[in-house]
This record gives C-alpha cells, sequence and structure tokens, in this order.
C-alpha cells in the first residue's frame, strides 16, 4: 500500500519524537530519542545544541524502519517555544548551548527595562519576561565570548532554536524563523508580522543577527532520509499545534496542554491585546494569521518534580493513590506555585513556592495537583472576560493523564474536560497541519469528563486566590 503519509517531527524539553500518520490521521509509525537538560547551580537550564540536531536525525532514521520514506509525502517541525541557539551562519557550529524557555538567568538585567513593560506588550501581546527569547540573546551577546567574536566578524546566526533547527537538517541552510516561534522571542510583533525596530533597539540586538521571519506554513526547504528529499512545510511551536489535534480550530473551545508546563489557549479570530494575558500566533501564512489569547502555568509537571526534589516524595506513587480520591479534601494543605516562575496572570519570576498549612505526602501532592488546576482556572476566568465562558475544554498532555486533575478542572470550569486518548497531541495537530488539514484526517478521540458540583473545592480555589493575593501584592 502506497499510500501517502506525513511526518511530524516533536522536539520538546525531554525528547525528540517522529511520528508518522496517514491522510486519515491513522498512525503509521513512531520514534522517540530521550535529550538531556543541565540545570546548574546559577539556575541554568539548557541543552547541548548538537545532541538536538542528532536526535532529529536518529529518529528520523529509526521511523524510516516502519514507515518507508518513499511515502513520505511531506514533514513538519515543531519546536519548544521561546528556547534560544546562536550559531555560525558560515558552517552551522553551535555557539553557546541551546538555552531552554525555562531559563530566566537575565532577570535582573531585565528589571532594568520595567519601565517599559508597557510598551513591550503593546507591540508584543506578551509580558516582560525572562522566559522569553529576547533577555536570552542579549546575555549571549554579553557573557559569551564565541558569540561576541561571531557578532564582531559578521558571522553570527541567533534567535529562535527552530531557526537553528532548520538550518542544520534541511539541505539548503535555510535562515528562517516562523512566525510561532519567532513570537516567542519578544522581538516579533504579531501586529506587523515582522521583526520590531523600537524592539530590537530596547533589547540591544542586532537585526542582521536574526533570520528572516516567515509564516508558519510554505516550503522551509528539504530533509535528507535516506535518497529522499522529503520537503518541509510547516514549522512552528509545540505548543501552537496543539489545537490542531482536536479538529479545526473551535473559538468556543478552551484548549489545555498539561505537560511541564501548563499553556491555556483560546481563539481570539483577531490578533488581541488583552493584558496579562498572552497575545500567540499559531498559525501564519501569506493570506491570513491565526491568534490565540494564552495563559502559561510553568509549574504543571515540574511542580511535580519540585515535590520530588525538595520534599523527597514518590510522586507517581502518590499520583496513583490520589487516582480514585474525592474531588476535594478540606484538611490539605495549599501551595503557592511559583515553580520555574509564576506565570500568568501574576507574572512573578522570583516568586518563592510554599506551602500554607501542614499534610501528609499524599495532601501535599495533591495541593500541588490542586495548584494546577487553581492556577488553569484563574486564566480562564481572565479569558472569559474577554472572550466569553468556553462550552469545553480540550486537555492534553502527560498530566491529563490523571483523572484527579481533569475532574477538577471541569467542576472549577464548571464545564466538560474532554481529554486525549491520545498521548501525541502535538504530532497529531502538526500532521493535520502538514496535511493541509483534510476533513478525512481524524481528530484525537476524547474521553468526556462532566462537572461534578463540589462546594468544597470552590471554597478552597476562593481561599487560594486570597492567598496569592497577599503573597504577590495584589
Amino acid at each position: 500500500m502506497n499510500e501517502p503519509l506525513y511526518v511530524a517531527i516533536d522536539q520538546g524539553g525531554h525528547a525528540t519524537r517522529a511520528l508518522a500518520f496517514d491522510r486519515r490521521g491513522r498512525p503509521a509509525g513512531a520514534a522517540l530519542v530521550t535529550i538531556a537538560t543541565q540545570h546548574n547551580e546559577l539556575g541554568h537550564v539548557e541543552h547541548d545544541a548538537d545532541e538536538l540536531v542528532t536526535s532529529v536525525t536518529t529518529v528520523l532514521e529509526d521511523l524510516a524502519r516502519h514507515a518507508p520514506p518513499a511515502r513520505w509525502a511531506a514533514a513538519g517541525l515543531a519546536v519548544q517555544r521561546s528556547s534560544i541557539a546562536c550559531w555560525d551562519r558560515t558552517d552551522g557550529r553551535p555557539l553557546a548551548p541551546v538555552i531552554s524557555w525555562q531559563d530566566r538567568r537575565n532577570a535582573a538585567w531585565l528589571r532594568g527595562l520595567a519601565r517599559q513593560a508597557e510598551r513591550v506588550h503593546e507591540l508584543t501581546g506578551l509580558p516582560l519576561s525572562p522566559h522569553y527569547g529576547a533577555s536570552k540573546l542579549r546575555w549571549c551577546l554579553d557573557h559569551v565570548p564565541a558569540v561576541r567574536a561571531a557578532a564582531a566578524g559578521g558571522t553570527l546566526a541567533a534567535g529562535p532554536l527552530a531557526s537553528f533547527l532548520l538550518y542544520r537538517l534541511l539541505s539548503e541552510r535555510p535562515l528562517l524563523a516562523d512566525a510561532a516561534n519567532a513570537a516567542r522571542t519578544q522581538l516579533w510583533s504579531p501586529f506587523e508580522r515582522d521583526w520590531s525596530a523600537p524592539l530590537l533597539e530596547l533589547f540591544g540586538v542586532p537585526r542582521s543577527i536574526l533570520p528572516r521571519a516567515t509564516g508558519t506554513a510554505g516550503l522551509f526547504g528539504h530533509l535528507a532520509v535516506g535518497d529522499r528529499r522529503v520537503p518541509l512545510t510547516v514549522c512552528s511551536g509545540d505548543q501552537s499545534v496543539v489545537p490542531f489535534a482536536a479538529g479545526p480550530l473551535d473559538p468556543r473551545t478552551a484548549y489545555v496542554n498539561l505537560g511541564t508546563g501548563a499553556f491555556v489557549l483560546r481563539p481570539s479570530g483577531t490578533t488581541l491585546r488583552a493584558p496579562p494575558l498572552l497575545t500567540s500566533v499559531i498559525r501564519a501564512d501569506a493570506t491570513r494569521c491565526d491568534s490565540v489569547l494564552e495563559g502559561t502555568v510553568n509549574g504543571a509537571g515540574a511542580a511535580l518534580g519540585w515535590l520530588e526534589e525538595t520534599q523527597g516524595a514518590n510522586a507517581a506513587r502518590l499520583l496513583a493513590l490520589l487516582e480514585s480520591a474525592p474531588l476535594a479534601d478540606p484538611d490539605a494543605p495549599f501551595f503557592l506555585n511559583g515553580v520555574a516562575g509564576l506565570g500568568s496572570p501574576y507574572w512573578q519570576p522570583d516568586f518563592e513556592s510554599r506551602f500554607i498549612g501542614t499534610g501528609s505526602e499524599p495532601q501535599q501532592c495533591r495541593a500541588v495537583l490542586e495548584s494546577v488546576a487553581f492556577l488553569v482556572k484563574v486564566n480562564l476566568d481572565t479569558m472569559d472576560r474577554t472572550l466569553g465562558r468556553p462550552y469545553r475544554i480540550v486537555a492534553s498532555g502527560g498530566l491529563a493523564d490523571h483523572t484527579l486533575l481533569c475532574r477538577m478542572l471541569a467542576a472549577l470550569a464548571g464545564v466538560p474536560v474532554e481529554r486525549a486518548a491520545d498521548r501525541e497531541a502535538t504530532a497529531r495537530g502538526l500532521a493535520r497541519l502538514v496535511a493541509g488539514e483534510p476533513e478525512e484526517f481524524a481528530a484525537a478521540p476524547l474521553q468526556r469528563l462532566e462537572p461534578e458540583p463540589e462546594p468544597t473545592l470552590l471554597a478552597r480555589y476562593l481561599k487560594w486566590l486570597e492567598l496569592m493575593r497577599a503573597a504577590t501584592g495584589g
């Protein structure tokens, strides 16, 4: 059978995956390679740039053993947003480690621009934050000798991680930055759909080092897989393609991806400014630009990692104990969750995570899980003021496997949660775009959880809001 296949490459923070789908959305092969993340005592979070390139070539080679490349009609690349790379444009040699989206190393420098925060939001739709690429690029220009030398010699290329991967993976060696990833540099304007001159001046980043800004769809170049040249026709952010896994975009749906972080997306139709939320581009081509309002919870799965590291807990065991537990425990402590920096709508990167009250290990784990639900809820409520209430939540990502968390979300939001049975929402959404969004491309199967009235959970949410207001000075 020679039906064409569409290949999705998902380069994430923990692993790189490649999956093939046919035109009906049926999986035809998959491959995975884990990647290392370096954390140091200064709080830096990095990846080895060459390792990321090798991880992609390896998964493509592995996938080719299950799905013949002769059937690969096209491919797409989805990459962790806000991560940045610096490389030599003459040979692709990395000049520094990839700085992860989780890294906040230049927060102190960024505080010096605090008076410009409102202007930055006006130009980008993003709050001034060390998570985004601009302050990371500035740090490299200030502190990495190889980057400084390449800049002086006119050979420096720098920008989104996606741009580096395109340069290294594609035969044409393009210097391109797709809209979804360019937007997360905080140097790109969704209103102009190009690099912003005022922002480049503000952050001190030369336009000459940046790749050319482009859309998320089009011919980026070709992957060499064996003797095949496979066109790569979509490049985007990992979170940006997730909504497409559930079918055509639905403005009445809240899309919540629950992974290392949790990301709450609502299609807005037009490019809106709605602080303290983010304005994010999820698809752009020559004729249109699809935007969403986005809420960011940095500590979702990462918060469970924090629990293990700081409390010595076994999160997997505790989550299993809680899987069929009641929706609320009035005696559990509260968790004020600023793991990896407190995101929207509070935006306090140095917020100290802490428990309020005491409890057993299972109660502490419940409090952490509950804090994720509460942070998603406060972002949903903030979106509702602009877009109205959604009629459903579509949940995806690894944490969506945990029934208690999804039940909490349904009860708090008062709408059904439909969770994807397919763990690979990024890959499915990306493949659907690569295939051209055919009607027959199956959406991810969804399991529906109806909201359950739970006054105790709502009372705890209101109390948590009070605690957060006091802790953030709001």
